[in-house]
């Protein structure tokens, strides 16, 4: 899985395989939140995409998380 952030392109050249497509989805909407908290411990608000690619390196899934904060006055 690739990852967006704050920092930039982090590639997996590594990769993993899932069973099902669904697996795959699953763990991509399980890790993002664990990777947007380290992105937000300093700042107001961060957005994390990962890229998922095949074998053949074609895209075959993307998730996103953005969140923010704000003080109310």
């Amino acid at each position: 899985m690739d990852l967006y952030s704050c920092d930039g392109l982090t590639v997996d050249e590594e990769g993993q395989l899932f069973d099902t497509p669904e697996r795959l989805r699953r763990e991509a909407v399980r890790i993002l939140p664990d990777i947007i908290r380290d992105e937000m411990l300093d700042g107001d608000g961060a957005s994390i995409t990962l890229e998922v690619r095949d074998e053949s390196g074609n895209r075959v899934l993307v998730a996103s998380l953005v969140i923010s904060t704000r003080w109310c006055d």
